[in-house]
């Protein structure tokens, strides 16, 4: 939207690694070198490590950009926790490698020979492999044991390893990864940016989609922009759509620090909005299906305070964890509960109109002599009192409601009840 509204050719700050808007830092920088070095190597392990969004995706894909295809095989996994079974077959299935049905021992051997088949060929073979901090210690050993894979005296595969902080930290203390750490010949941490690198990466995006000062970059904007994201790409990407685009919907010709300020309290209700969603607690009764809601306090997320129910009724929620023998008892109850929900409430307000009755006929026959003025007053504060507590009951039964619906639309089998 907004880059229509400011005339630009593309979005420039999008969240998805991109080698167009690569953008080297004194940091970035430092990576290629290593990067360059290593891979003139051809052997062993290359560490590239960086907090989450500090560029490690859009080196990678800027040095893809770089590399002959025709003279490296390049294969990249993005890891989940895998064990070491897990990643050879992972390992194969990225270099296109068909190992279905096959055990270790059959894909590790059908890795060898594609290997050599790309070796004869004259081609090297990389392995890309991301998000390393969640591999377990099998699956590093297992990286380790490919890298001995040779033909005569030629190794035939060197691997890439990029991670977070935690996997750097692992390198450099697991007691039983020193095989691992002798074979690496480069390693690089990427640092954030600098205040003044900050200006010229949004500067450099900008630019690279046709930017001419339309919309001028107000005084004070940068300085806050940094203090804000730490110098992260990636959280400076996230801020800067945030603010164009209320730029464009504002129609500013001008994005400032007040802009700025306003999407950043945006995004902070947002996360603390979805924090209290998720951390909202749910007090489970001995069978661990039932929530007791004359006990219960629950969050109320628009007005941000904790609001106790005073309706004593129970509705099936879904524990958290919930066990699995619970499972089929919670999924056959809300039809039901919720049946009995309006049925208690129905006879609640039943209770309540036969209250009003009554204190209406003792208004028209009082038992004491009081004076009517005094009668009058008494009978408003009676009034008052059971509305606030219809609206309380209401207020409460609407709650009730958007939890369930809430916890049916969770769970896509959920969806039919």
């Amino acid at each position: 939207m907004y880059d229509q509204y400011y005339g630009f050719s593309g979005r420039p700050f999008q969240l998805t690694p991109d080698p167009d808007f690569y953008f080297e830092s004194a940091s970035h920088k430092k990576a290629m070198s290593y990067l360059g070095y290593g891979l003139n190597q051809g052997e062993g392990f290359i560490v590239i490590t960086g907090e989450v969004g500090a560029g490690k995706s859009t080196l990678v894909a800027h040095l893809m950009e770089r590399i002959d295809p025709e003279a490296l095989t390049v294969a990249h996994v993005v890891t989940s926790a895998l064990d070491g079974e897990e990643l050879i077959h992972v390992v194969a299935q990225s270099f296109g490698i068909a190992v279905d049905g096959k055990d270790k021992a059959g894909a590790l051997g059908a890795i060898e020979q594609f290997l050599q088949d790309e070796a004869r060929e004259g081609r090297r073979c990389l392995l890309i492999v991301d998000e390393c901090q969640n591999l377990e210690f099998t699956a590093l050993e297992e990286l380790r044991m490919l890298s001995n894979f040779q033909l005569g005296s030629h190794p035939l595969l060197q691997s890439l390893l990029l991670g977070q902080p935690e996997f750097r930290r692992t390198l450099a203390h697991h007691p039983n990864l020193d095989q691992l750490r002798q074979r690496i010949i480069a390693s690089h941490h990427l640092e954030a940016l600098d205040e003044e690198e900050l200006e010229d990466y949004v500067h450099h995006r900008l630019t690279h989609v046709g930017w001419e000062n339309q919309p001028t970059l107000g005084e004070g904007l940068l300085p806050a922009l940094f203090e804000s994201s730490d110098g992260i790409p990636r959280r400076v990407n996230q801020i800067m759509n945030r603010v164009l685009l209320l730029g464009a919907i504002e129609e500013r010709d001008e994005i400032g620090a007040r802009m700025l300020d306003a999407v950043l309290e945006e995004m902070d209700e947002d996360h603390l909005r979805a924090t209290r969603k998720q951390s909202a607690p749910k007090e489970i009764s001995e069978k661990g299906s039932t929530l007791d809601l004359a006990e219960a306090q629950m969050v109320d997320v628009d007005a941000g305070e904790q609001e106790p129910f005073v309706a004593d009724v129970e509705v099936a929620v879904p524990a958290e964890p919930v066990a699995a023998d619970a499972e089929s008892e919670i999924e056959s109850v809300p039809a039901s509960e919720v049946a009995a929900i309006m049925a208690q409430r129905d006879a609640r307000t039943a209770e309540l109109e036969a209250a009003i009755g009554e204190l209406q006929a003792a208004g028209a026959e009082p038992v004491f002599h009081m004076p009517q003025q005094q009668v009058g007053e008494d009978m408003d504060d009676a009034l008052g009192r059971i509305e606030a507590r219809l609206e309380e009951q209401e207020r409460s039964f609407r709650h009730v409601l958007t939890m369930l619906i809430e916890w049916l639309e969770d769970d896509r089998s959920r969806e039919a009840a």
